[in-house]
């Protein structure tokens, strides 16, 4: 047994982790309780991270060796490394001759590390001569970016984690924190916990479980967010509520604010944003006499339109009450993505340059060609995420090359962006994972190593470095990734005739050293860092030469990286939503993230387990809105905005407020599909998207879309479910998901039997869940196929029922134990109305004997109550929300004492802690008060 110190490859709170293996394989992890980011903490997904990592996993969707498309819509064929190499150092050549630098473009990711990314960075901008190099931290961070550089003068998030037990005012917007950054989330409760006298505002569109600490929650609609922060001002400004010496001192520019907030007064701000004004006072009093006001903030913010207004809106009331500098006080924005801030460090975007330096400045160009050795840097602005695919869609660029991430999910508008993977001339992909739907469109596909393989660093949140270590041998044939970028780059170098070589590396560290020289002088300075140092422990920038330590809050001197040293007041305008709902299409459509899933689910989609808290793909809608169309909930309705339209089943909500809607970002078209009545296939929530974007930070608007939300009539529906071995489970789903196309709905997700995590490696079963919806019955050959890749095919414990004249089909596989049946697989074709009991006889692993003939009697009704499943809340401990309703049917004492019960007998909420809200909640609405 061996242990390896590491890094969480999820959100950016950027959680230190402690990988076990034993010889190749990873076989465990925890959390590291040095580091300072989680001191031990994981959430559900850091927690189950290892099981990602497992033999079955990696065999069945690790990209393991280079693969090669002769022709587009063929299945690849294996080729060696030298091969795809040469053949895509020989193609980007010829591109290039014929079409120019600016014909190619790079498409990387917030979960590289940093030193992948600055190879990237230096393959585009300085041997290709091109600045199409851009990232999805464009779908996530370039607003903040943005508008920390608009007000602050530089991209630097002021603040650190400790400030939550500093605040005496947490003001949290567009971030459900309990779900997208959960061990934070723990830290703001505890510090809750500590001084309950710290007040919690809680602002965004949707109720969320982050809402269950706040005293305050603001339930603003979606867009408004800048008509609230000026709403705000304007009442600080009535009520003598600003910071004027801070103003005076260290500011410029707020005589243009305050003559535009005038206008935004409370009862307009109120009716625009939905929020009563007796709340908006109480927001605004808190947020600028709180001792010490903390404001964190992420997608519902930076997604946005006006994405660089809303961050800058909210920079203006720190600086307005003098909420900065100092212990608990300043706008904090939190980073989506593991390594997001490390690119921004390395100018991993089209617009930036090495260590913050701006691609727009000519001595900012001129100073890394000096560094890299180049005659010049590009000043042509490069194309950003949006534009480049756009531009791949129009025929203007061709090739890309795509490097871990999956655009053919994650991209707003999906019909422009695999219309781009169709018409470029070469796709490169650069992956882990096989599994992929951007893997559908290469021509090329790299296998790259992944996380608990890796050496290099990442930068949180609270701009800490921290070392990523290795902790297990690449499987097959993967490459990491910075080693692919510098073996491609040197033969590019070869066709294009330049030399010495820009990329002597042979080590991550050897590249760090090259990034860590170019931010000497800069506001990030880390000339002081050494791996060494970082293998004692995570540090913080700036960290100059000579320092001692990193900096952990910023500004504290009233000192700002501007012409002037001031920070700069923004006098942005409220600019309404870029696609307002109307008659048309009268619901706002907001997406966000789920508990136990990470973006398009490449690696946490492998487990069962983490389907458990919701299982499946869904609408969620206001109960009234459910209730005036005549919708019953689970059934099936097209979601159509002007971009596409997709089908999926109908959630009844109260998080959502009435005329809006909400879908998870994580479905796309790997586990939501379908084709549409002209057979175009469906391609999940981003077919509905729009790539509007911010002007400022050329970050689209994904949360939000105008959408028409309408009944499907789809009379035939089917339901496959079966439990299957481990060696199977993930092949059979990936077989499923290439038949989501055959139908108008079709949804294909793995699930688990959930047992308690510290026992899953000995009693986890695993299986996959098929549903799909249809105008008439298909072919019989489809269902059969079906039955095939469920295991209902040819053994003699499988029962059969057919009518083929209604379309009807039923088919159930049993498990003989002695004197009792229970049923390992089933599916319904054409009548689906007995799926509530017989499903939970084979998810609850129930005797099943009783039933006999009922198993195949179409619409037959159980003869015996079979309680349905119920939703799991505790994915650590498999704890479902009847077992907590039973408990706390006699649990007395307060909400706390309740919880504690709770806890004691169950252990839910004990592991990870991300269920907690929940838990609260349920309290809180079955057992008065």
């Amino acid at each position: 047994m061996k242990e390896t110190k590491s890094t969480c490859p999820y959100c950016g709170v950027g959680c230190g982790v402690i990988i076990r293996s034993e010889g190749e394989q990873i076989v465990g992890v925890r959390g590291d309780p040095e580091h300072p980011a989680n001191f031990g903490r994981l959430c559900t997904k850091g927690s189950t991270l290892h099981l990602t990592a497992s033999a079955e996993v990696t065999r069945q969707t690790r990209l393991l060796q280079p693969m090669r498309r002769e022709h587009r819509g063929e299945a690849p064929r294996r080729v060696d490394w030298d091969g795809a190499l040469d053949f895509a150092a020989d193609a980007f050549a010829q591109v290039i001759a014929e079409h120019g630098p600016d014909s190619v473009g790079f498409y990387i990711s917030g979960q590289l590390l940093t030193e992948d990314y600055y190879v990237f960075n230096k393959l585009a901008k300085g041997l290709i001569g091109t600045n199409n190099v851009d990232t999805n931290s464009r779908l996530c961070m370039s607003s903040a970016v943005a508008g920390y550089k608009k007000t602050l003068g530089a991209d630097a998030p002021p603040n650190c984690y400790d400030d939550v037990n500093h605040a005496g005012c947490i003001f949290i917007v567009g971030s459900n924190t309990a779900f997208a950054h959960p061990i934070l989330f723990r830290r703001i409760e505890e510090a809750k916990a500590r001084n309950p006298q710290m007040k919690i505002i809680f602002c965004d569109p949707r109720r969320t479980d982050t809402a269950e600490l706040a005293d305050l929650y603001l339930p603003l609609q979606p867009g408004t967010d800048v008509m609230l922060f000026h709403g705000l001002l304007h009442i600080m400004l009535w009520e003598g509520w600003t910071n004027t010496d801070y103003i005076a001192a260290h500011t410029s520019g707020f005589d243009a604010l305050k003559s535009l907030v005038r206008e935004y007064t409370p009862e307009k701000v109120s009716q625009a944003c939905g929020i009563s004004k007796d709340d908006l006072f109480t927001a605004a009093k808190w947020f600028a006499t709180s001792p010490a006001t903390l404001s964190l903030y992420c997608q519902g913010l930076n997604q946005s339109s006006s994405g660089t207004a809303k961050n800058a809106a909210l920079i203006n009331l720190h600086l307005a009450t003098g909420q900065i500098g100092r212990a608990g006080a300043g706008p904090f924005s939190l980073t989506g993505q593991p390594n997001a801030m490390g690119g921004r460090e390395v100018g991993g975007l089209a617009n930036l340059l090495s260590a913050h330096r701006d691609l727009a400045n000519p001595g900012h160009r001129a100073e890394v060609a000096a560094l890299w050795g180049v005659p010049s840097v590009p000043e042509q602005p490069g194309l950003t995420a949006v534009e480049m695919f756009q531009a791949a869609a129009d025929g203007q660029l061709k090739a890309l090359w795509i490097a871990c991430t999956n655009p053919a999910q994650s991209m707003p508008d999906q019909a422009t962006v695999r219309r781009a993977l169709e018409r470029a001339e070469l796709v490169v992909v650069q992956e882990a994972f096989a599994t992929t739907a951007t893997c559908d469109y290469a021509d090329l596909l790299l296998p790259a190593s992944t996380w608990g393989e890796k050496e290099g660093t990442v930068t949180n949140s609270e701009r800490r470095i921290s070392r990523v270590r290795q902790a297990v041998p690449r499987p097959g044939g993967a490459r990491h990734d910075w080693e692919i970028v510098v073996d491609f780059a040197r033969r590019l170098e070869t066709r294009l005739r330049r030399a010495p070589t820009l990329f002597p590396y042979t080590t991550p560290e050897s590249i760090w050293l090259e990034h860590r020289e170019t931010t000497r002088g800069r506001d990030l300075d880390i000339t002081g860092l050494s791996y060494a140092l970082l293998e004692q422990a995570p540090q913080q920038w700036p960290f100059p030469e000579g320092a001692s330590s990193g900096k952990a809050r910023l500004y504290e001197d009233g000192v700002f990286p501007t012409p002037d040293g001031k920070a700069r007041f923004a006098d942005v305008a409220y600019v309404p939503l870029a696609e307002p709902r109307e008659s048309r299409y009268p619901f706002s459509l907001t997406t966000g993230r789920l508990r136990d899933q990470w973006h398009g689910m490449s690696r946490t989609g492998t487990l069962g387990r983490l389907f458990g808290h919701v299982p499946e793909p869904a609408v969620q809608m206001h109960p009234q809105d459910m209730a005036r169309r005549s919708l019953q909930e689970g059934d099936l309705v097209h979601v159509t905005s002007k971009r596409g339209s997709i089908v999926l089943p109908a959630q009844a909500s109260n998080e959502v407020g009435l005329s809006q809607a909400f879908i998870a970002m994580h479905w796309g078209a790997e586990f939501l599909g379908g084709v549409s009545s002209t057979g175009e296939p469906l391609a999940g929530v981003n077919a509905l998207t729009t790539s509007a974007y911010c002007p400022g930070s050329k970050q689209p608007e994904l949360k939000h879309a105008a959408v028409k939300i309408l009944k499907a009539e789809l009379p035939w529906t089917l339901l496959g479910v079966a439990w299957l071995p481990a060696q199977d489970a993930q092949a059979a789903r990936e077989q499923l998901k290439s038949m989501m196309a055959l139908f108008p709905f079709a949804a294909c997700v793995p699930f688990s039997n959930n047992p308690p995590l510290d026992q899953a490696a000995n009693s986890e079963r695993n299986g996959v869940l098929f549903r799909a919806a249809a105008y008439e019955a298909p072919p019989d050959e489809i269902v059969q196929q079906l039955e095939q890749l469920l295991g209902l095919a040819g053994t003699v414990d499988t029962l059969r029922y057919a009518d083929r004249r209604k379309g009807q089909r039923r088919t159930v596989r049993v498990r003989r134990e002695g004197a009792d049946t229970r049923i390992e697989a089933l599916l319904l074709a054409g009548d689906t109305s007995a799926e509530a009991w017989i499903k939970s006889l084979l998810l609850q692993e129930l005797p099943a004997q009783a039933y006999g003939r009922l198993l195949l009697a179409p619409g037959a009704k159980a003869p015996v109550a079979v309680q349905k499943k119920g939703k799991q809340v505790c994915s650590c401990f498999g704890v479902e929300a009847p077992a907590i309703e039973q408990h706390l049917e006699g649990c007395g004492g307060s909400p706390d004492e309740r919880l504690a019960s709770l806890q004691k007998a169950l252990r839910c909420g004990t592991n990870c802690g991300s269920c907690v809200p929940e838990l609260k909640r349920m309290i809180r609405s079955l057992v008065p008060a």
